[in-house]
């Protein structure tokens, strides 16, 4: 699936699924019929796997993250996943088997993977994750809020209700060393309910209270109040926000300097050191709750490969990835001018301003809520900056109802970041290389294996498939799918509401593919002879597959080299009928969903392709996406349906009015019961029309009477 914008070809591989075999920018993915997974089918290759330390996602058919790891090397330690099954732990065997892909991101450092892993396992919730449930294995720092007093203390479990945790941490040394820090500036209490308990009774404090590092609740030095706001603000600086409480330390210091109280000034300058000894400098966690999209490109001569990271909050959100296809030579700056405007204007103006109401909620304990990814953020970092930087920041700050700065980072957290997804970029640039050669050999092998087995001149460079859904013949319809190259393309799909003769559809889906077949490809040889005129819908026939004015293709402009079926010899037979009618000499086979077998019409015995072969991984991607697409259809056709009243059948009374009128009544009933005159005391509704719906609602009422 591919747009286009100005010359610039994005191919979205981050979260697409490819054909059987072929790997994403950032991993590998599978697509398969069967319930249980060969984890061979979507095993990258050792040599696309990078060596460098990172994190990395199992995800399932349906896209589902099933499992979150770090490693050190992402070589070494995917590789021990596909290997012999019977080499595994049967819950690992359960895991390889339950997924469809694997994907992974570079990160800089071991620390920076543990961090994004936690992020991850919190965010998905992943079912065969079970590393951060052994509380004997990470550390946390807690803070009971649900205390009168809280406590600052170092915890292995995460149960206690009201308590905020942070981390975890890989040494409890670590954390130790975090809380002595913390204790200068926030002099939370950090005793045990036992020596608090004591100190309180006794009317002294303990040696924490003595050296200023515990504001002595326990002597009523501070009230309750002070030491809870203590403690939040503890908090708030261990969820990020940093840059106010270290802003007003240090302005608090220029002030006693300025009144040249300096022992004042001195202890505040040392708090202001100590806050910044605990701020991790950690590429993957932004400090000060920063909202930011971070860009880069990377590129050669021929393509270009696009990573971002979403951050939120301080922490990364979501991760997408494109590969750019150069088609006119314009340089980094043209292409990411392009990128920027192509991503941010599909946001609707709640998303681009990220409001009160689409705020994403916190994702674990100690998270915060945060502006979803969907939003434009107040800063975009880039790579390489756009052409007509100004331009785009006030088109980003228009949408966003702020200001939007456009930056490149030069130093800092914000460049090591900026390396940390150049990486991904480089990496996904270096997949695309060998993925486009194995997707384009693995296309090429399945429509020249149909091509063989069905006898057909050439290969079937577009194919198209059709489907009918209905439930009990009701809201009947079907759908068209296409490809093309042996993928799909998605902009040609058509869907049909089966009419029959009554108007009410047909009595079963031969009937209802034979309608679906002619209606296409009457209207197709119409257009190919230059008939002038309409089909049954009124609209008119048009010479030729591409529009002069927009040069689009048209509706049902190309002719296609395969027509697939959803079914077996009945349905394939009728289909061939069907066509023969009208006088389109196109090949038809159907697919059975029983044994997956492949009828020809005329043909006694069906023909069996390989369980390997390409060309029925195709066939099966072609009739599963037109399942897929039918029921998509009928649902929402069945659902508008049961939505359908009375009022529905009264010219002239839209879903305005029709809202309107039960909203003034109240109900159906009551608006029969009202007069002519009540009804036309509606706005909107006119005399005429309030007697028009008198008179329906009691023609009704007398037709459902006895």
């Amino acid at each position: 699936m591919a747009t286009e914008c100005g010359g610039l070809m994005l191919h979205r591989f981050h979260d697409i699924e490819h054909a059987r075999g072929g790997r994403s920018a950032i991993g590998a993915t599978a697509s398969y019929p069967g319930s249980v997974a060969d984890p061979s089918t979507y095993r990258p290759r050792t040599g696309d796997i990078p060596t460098s330390p990172g994190v990395y996602r199992f995800s399932d058919p349906q896209g589902r993250v099933i499992y979150v790891g770090k490693a050190k090397n992402l070589r070494n330690r995917l590789t021990n996943y596909f290997q012999d099954l019977a080499n595994l732990h049967p819950r690992t065997q359960q895991m390889v088997t339950t997924a469809s892909r694997v994907q992974w991101t570079v990160v800089r450092s071991e620390i920076e993977a543990l961090t994004l892993e936690f992020t991850w396992i919190k965010e998905f919730n992943p079912r065969f994750n079970v590393v951060f449930k052994d509380d004997k294995s990470y550390p946390y720092l807690a803070v009971s809020m649900g205390e009168r007093y809280p406590r600052v203390q170092v915890t292995r479990e995460r149960k206690r209700a009201g308590s905020r945790y942070f981390g975890p941490y890989t040494q409890v040394w670590a954390i130790r060393e975090t809380i002595d820090q913390l204790l200068r500036v926030f002099p939370v209490r950090s005793c045990s309910a036992g020596v608090f308990a004591r100190a309180k009774a006794q009317g002294r404090p303990c040696l924490l209270g003595y050296i200023d590092k515990c504001s002595a609740p326990c002597v009523e030095r501070v009230t309750a109040e002070e030491h809870r706001e203590l403690a939040e603000g503890l908090c708030r600086f261990m969820q990020g926000r940093t840059g106010p409480v270290i802003r007003d330390l240090e302005t608090q210091m220029r002030e006693a300097s300025a009144n040249l109280d300096f022992e004042r000034a001195a202890k505040l300058r040392d708090d202001v050191a100590a806050l910044r000894t605990v701020l991790e400098r950690n590429a993957v966690v932004l400090g000060d709750g920063a909202d930011a999209d971070v860009f880069a490109l990377v590129s050669d001569d021929l393509d270009a490969a696009v990573h971002v990271f979403h951050v939120r909050g301080g922490r990364i959100r979501g991760t997408r990835g494109w590969v750019i296809e150069r088609v006119d030579g314009a340089g980094d700056a043209a292409l990411m001018s392009r990128l920027l405007e192509q991503v941010y204007s599909s946001a609707t103006e709640d998303e681009a301003r990220g409001t009160r109401e689409t705020k994403a909620a916190a994702v674990s304990v100690d998270d915060v809520a945060h502006t979803p990814t969907s939003a434009i953020p107040r800063e975009v970092l880039v790579s390489v900056a756009p052409d007509d930087k100004e331009t785009i920041s006030r088109w980003l700050g228009e949408a966003r109802g702020a200001s939007v700065a456009i930056n490149v980072p030069k130093r800092g957290p914000k460049a090591q970041l900026m390396d940390t997804v150049t990486d991904n970029a480089r990496q996904a640039l270096t997949l695309h290389r060998t993925r486009r050669a194995g997707d384009i050999t693995a296309r090429s092998k399945a429509l020249e294996q149909l091509a063989e087995n069905l006898d057909l001149p050439a290969a079937p460079l577009r194919i198209e498939c059709y489907d009918v859904s209905h439930t009990g013949g009701e809201n009947q319809v079907a759908s068209m799918v296409v490809f093309e190259d042996g993928m799909p393309r998605k902009d040609a799909y058509r869907t049909f509401n089966i009419r029959g003769t009554d108007g009410n559809g047909t009595p079963d889906d031969t009937s209802a593919m034979n309608e679906v077949l002619t209606r296409r490809f009457s209207r197709l040889l119409a257009e190919e002879a230059g008939i002038e005129g309409e089909d049954e819908d009124g609209v008119a026939y048009a010479s030729g597959p591409i529009e002069a004015t927009t040069g689009r293709p048209r509706r049902f402009s190309y002719r296609p080299d395969l027509v697939v079926v959803d079914g077996g010899l009945p349905q394939v037979n009728a289909a061939r009928a069907a066509l023969e009618a009208v006088g389109a000499d196109v090949p038809v086979v159907g697919l059975a969903k029983r044994l997956e077998e492949v009828w020809i019409p005329g043909d006694e015995f069906p023909l069996i392709l390989p369980r390997t072969s390409e060309a029925l991984y195709l066939l099966q991607y072609l009739r599963d996406e037109s399942h897929r697409f039918a029921i998509t259809k009928h649902r929402g056709r069945r659902s508008r349906a049961s939505r359908r009243s009375v009022l529905d059948s009264i010219p002239g009374l839209g879903p305005a009015r029709q809202a309107a009128l039960l909203k003034h009544f109240g109900s159906v009933k009551r608006l029969r019961e009202a007069t002519p005159d009540q009804i036309a005391h509606v706005k909107g509704v006119g005399v005429l029309l309030a007697r028009q719906i008198h008179d329906r609602l009691h023609t009704s009422s007398r037709e459902e009477m006895p």
